[in-house]
């Protein structure tokens, strides 16, 4: 196992756990005691944990694994939803993307479809997500429209009001959520204020919101708010989402989409 793939899997884990035993660790990983110590301190100097006597924890009950680190999680899931996503974006259309690493997937879903090789412009992509658009950049057939704002470490997305700004001005057919929590209570939600702020405002400029998220969020809450669940007319998630959580969200007006 390589390094960068140890330190995923570490991360993950603490995210799922709180805390973590080097033994422990060890064990999971299939590597010795040492090499685990030496990743919890390289990871420690990162500021992606903190180290403990024996351990590690994270760093709060509100911690954000980086994005960079996210990208293997539920791979597959993630690309059959986008796909499913991507299918809902008509050519022409203006289309909004959040951060997050299912919107990446929608984003590269979008731009190999055959429908949308040529047109002036064939669909309109608005993001707030650098990543996102520095992948689009490249497809001359889509226009790219990126916010203004401060960009964040953990999403690689740009917030605050200078991307309320540009999203003030314009509309969009489609917004596209990534969310780190959705519940038929509670409703969208992501770890951070101001990311919230922009993906809420994102939604108020859209003519139909779509959700894209992994049966993993259904059902959970997170500390920001983005919707309410009445305002998501779209939710795209894998077919491991349990029956009675698909019902409540059907019963709440979200059609719910299962891939």
């Amino acid at each position: 196992m390589s390094r960068d793939a140890r330190w995923k899997a570490l991360l993950e884990l603490l995210v799922e756990r709180g805390r973590l035993d080097v033994e422990e660790a060890a064990g999971e990983l299939g590597v010795s005691a040492a090499t685990i110590r030496r990743d919890f301190d390289r990871l420690a100097e990162q500021q992606m944990l903190v180290r403990t006597r024996g351990g590690a924890v994270v760093h709060g009950v509100s911690y954000e694994l980086p994005l960079r680190y996210k990208t293997a999680r539920r791979a597959s899931e993630k690309q059959r939803i986008a796909k499913a996503v991507a299918e809902l974006v008509a050519p022409g259309e203006a289309v909004g993307l959040t951060g997050g690493t299912t919107t990446t997937e929608v984003a590269r879903a979008l731009a190999v479809r055959g429908d949308l090789t040529s047109g002036s412009p064939a669909l309109t992509v608005v993001t707030n997500a650098l990543n996102i658009a520095n992948e689009l950049a490249v497809r001359p057939q889509f226009k790219i429209v990126l916010t203004g704002g401060v960009a964040r470490a953990q999403s690689y997305e740009l917030v605050g009001p200078l991307a309320d700004a540009v999203l003030g001005q314009i509309t969009v057919d489609v917004a596209v959520l990534g969310v780190v929590a959705f519940d038929v209570t509670h409703g969208a939600a992501a770890h951070d204020e101001a990311e919230a702020a922009v993906n809420r405002l994102l939604c108020e400029r859209a003519e139909r919101v779509v959700v894209a998220a992994d049966s993993s969020k259904l059902g959970q809450r997170a500390f920001a708010r983005i919707c309410a669940a009445e305002a998501v007319d779209t939710l795209v998630t894998d077919t491991a989402a349990d029956a009675e959580t698909v019902r409540r969200f059907e019963e709440a007006g979200v059609r719910v989409v299962t891939v």
